[in-house]
């Protein structure tokens, strides 16, 4: 007896970080998306958008909603990516934009930055649910549905090729993508369950440490470190944080950070909190649309410290993820941490990524 087509809300299926591409057979790989996680519910008089949070998203595109009403058949669900396109690629800046409260903003996003929809997974399909089929079975059924999809909907590429994976792995970022996601041809749609494998780049920066953040509510111990990278002119813009440390280290950094919280006077981001977002240099501690109520408050450090980080990539000119601290480097003046020892990614068209070129 076939299950009831889904309803809202349900956690979407999640990944697992792998440090590279599976071996054997058996495997579905996928580009990975650099947007908003987002399931689509195609009921008989409504189209839903939730969120990976379970949230709704339809007021933030109604250009989405509306189009996805009109492309997708009745008693449908899908999995997928809500993303923008840029003149470079994927544009997740512009994509944050569109999280916006006031109506009349949105309106008009929406018609500069209108967002897209990458569909990678089926949930139910004909009235029914296909979260118990297998994972190459609800690829064969979301291709037969999507088959005459038209932007702003899209079928995300796949292969079975290895080779041609690693090739999507190298070449794809160059368009805005984030990686490559692995999936069991056999597994069923499990949700809320690390069920998949996501391999992204993994590289190493070294960065001025020009601040911190307090853990939670205490003062002694650090929450984070706030990183910098100077530019050509010899300007040090904030690039991103570093914060998976354990108790014992956070504690051991805020005594060993100490003696540089004096001195500060000059700092060179002691006028952030006047800059309009954008402006000049990148600061820290502006609140973000994600940030909510959360205490983004940060305390300077005179810049003299360099550690070493692990990242995945960039967006625009900053870290797109937190990074992984690996190790402090005092035989480098800060100086020297500069963005032209970042590795350079080679532009590649988006379109091409549709159409599964590498």
């Amino acid at each position: 007896m076939s299950a009831p087509l889904p309803t809202a809300p349900i956690e979407p299926m999640l990944a697992k970080i792998a440090e590279s591409l599976p071996t054997g057979d058996g495997f579905l790989y996928e580009p990975k998306w650099d947007g908003f996680r987002a399931l689509v519910f195609r009921h008989n008089d409504q189209t839903y958008l939730q969120s990976r949070d379970l949230r709704p998203l339809n007021r933030y595109f109604p250009e989405l909603e509306k189009a996805l009403q009109e492309s997708l058949p009745k008693g449908c669900v899908l999995d997928g990516e809500i993303v923008v396109a840029g003149p470079r690629g994927l544009d997740f800046d512009a994509l944050q934009q569109r999280i916006h409260p006031a109506p009349t903003r949105i309106a008009r996003l929406a018609k500069e930055t209108p967002a897209s929809f990458v569909a990678f997974d089926l949930l139910g399909a004909g009235g029914k649910s296909t979260m118990a089929l297998p994972q190459s079975e609800r690829r064969v059924r979301l291709e037969r549905l999507l088959a005459k999809a038209k932007p702003p909907l899209h079928l995300t590429p796949v292969t079975r090729d290895r080779a041609q994976a690693e090739e999507w792995l190298q070449k794809f970022e160059g368009a805005g993508l984030d990686g490559v996601i692995a999936k069991l041809e056999t597994a069923i749609y499990q949700p809320g369950k690390r069920a998949m494998l996501k391999i992204k780049h993994a590289r190493t920066a070294d960065c001025v440490v020009a601040g911190f953040r307090w853990y939670k509510e205490r003062n002694d111990a650090i929450g984070s470190l706030l990183l910098g990278l100077y530019d050509d002119a010899g300007v040090l813009h904030h690039v991103g944080v570093t914060s998976a440390f354990t108790m014992a280290m956070r504690e051991q950094l805020a005594q060993e950070l100490g003696p540089l919280r004096t001195g500060v006077e000059k700092h060179p981001w002691r006028d952030w909190a006047g800059a309009a977002a954008g402006e000049g240099q990148r600061m820290p501690g502006a609140q973000s649309r994600w940030s909510g109520s959360k205490d983004l408050g940060w305390e300077p450090l005179r810049p003299e410290r360099v550690c070493e980080v692990k990242y995945d990539h960039l967006q625009g000119d900053r870290f797109r993820h937190a990074t992984t601290f690996l190790r402090w480097r005092a035989d480098k003046p800060p100086e020297d941490c500069r963005y032209d020892q970042l590795e350079v990614t080679t532009p590649f068209a988006l379109a091409k990524v549709f159409s599964g070129a590498a």
